[in-house]
């Protein structure tokens, strides 16, 4: 049985840990801010360049002199995977869950006779994929937004590499896996296909606004140069765009994570204190119970 003094080191010990997860919470809540205001700003502009693409495209007549980033490449057999996740863990089942959706994706593919590669962002991403699809693996990028905030230009190196690889035939489609931040308890892990460029058709209930201006695309538009020039000139920015999106919404999802995970931590550290405190008490109670009684029986045998 444990003694007074191990109840003591126990309730010492859950005091610190409640110091640093109510600790971690403060700050996970202060970058939040932060981040969601970043991730929300990005949002009006990605749908809008979606809605743009789609008018542009609706009046292209696809041939084989199209852009290969709208067409494909005119098959599907290998498929690249962009894995965004944190590069810190104490985040509830933020990273989990997402490895769990890529992991999903994977066995899809593959049991459809799909080749699958992966580039993986973030530490977590490249950790947990790495023991059970560590061939697949062509790239690791770590330290993304790990200064005040997530940089376009951090983006844009993930995409360059995945442009590299689409131009020299590494891959025929290209999704990205990530957590969609769709408020501060709720983080939905998405995989949502960039190459070749898909009219976003299957996104109604999230992209109303952006959609009803698609709708519009039968308008008589007269484009100047060609819309194919104009595609090629879009598609890559236009894909960067939403690199940039998934990066910052699972920049503000992850805040969002760690803070409620950290504020269950917290309460849980509370309520244990609380236990331990109490069966203290009572071992404390039953240890000078037992002396007075000693104490009596010793007096009384005098």
């Amino acid at each position: 049985m444990p003694s007074l003094k191990d109840y003591r080191d126990r309730i010492a010990s859950v005091k610190s840990t409640k110091k640093i997860t109510s600790a971690m919470k403060m700050v996970a809540a202060s970058k939040l801010k932060k981040a969601q205001t970043q991730a929300e700003a990005s949002q009006p502009y990605a749908r809008a360049m979606a809605a743009m693409l789609t008018r542009v495209a609706a009046g292209v007549t696809v041939t084989n002199a199209s852009p290969k980033l709208l067409i494909g490449t005119g098959s599907d057999q290998t498929h690249l995977l962009v894995v965004v996740t944190s590069d810190r863990g104490l985040c509830g089942g933020f990273n989990g869950n997402l490895i769990r959706k890529a992991r999903l994706e994977i066995t899809r593919l593959e049991a459809e006779g799909k080749d699958v590669k992966l580039i993986t962002v973030g530490r977590k991403a490249r950790d947990l994929l790495k023991r059970e699809h560590g061939s697949k693996i062509i790239e690791s990028f770590t330290g993304i937004g790990s200064g005040k905030r997530v940089n376009f230009s951090e983006a844009n190196q993930i995409t360059q590499l995945v442009l590299e690889q689409f131009e020299t035939g590494g891959f025929d489609i290209c999704s990205m896996v990530y957590n969609n931040f769709v408020s501060v308890l709720a983080q939905k892990p998405q995989a949502q296909q960039i190459i070749p460029f898909k009219l976003p058709e299957l996104d109604k209930a999230n992209d109303n606004d952006a959609l009803s201006e698609a709708d519009e695309v039968k308008s008589p538009y007269a484009f100047e140069p060609e819309e194919e020039e104009i595609l090629s000139q879009l598609l890559p920015r236009n894909l960067g765009v939403q690199m940039f999106r998934a990066l910052l919404d699972s920049a503000a999802g992850e805040q969002a994570a760690r803070m409620t995970a950290m504020d269950n931590a917290t309460r849980n550290a509370g309520k244990k204190i609380n236990d331990i405190t109490l069966i203290y008490n009572r071992a404390r109670q039953a240890a000078i119970t037992k002396e007075l009684i000693e104490i009596i029986s010793g007096a009384e045998a005098v």
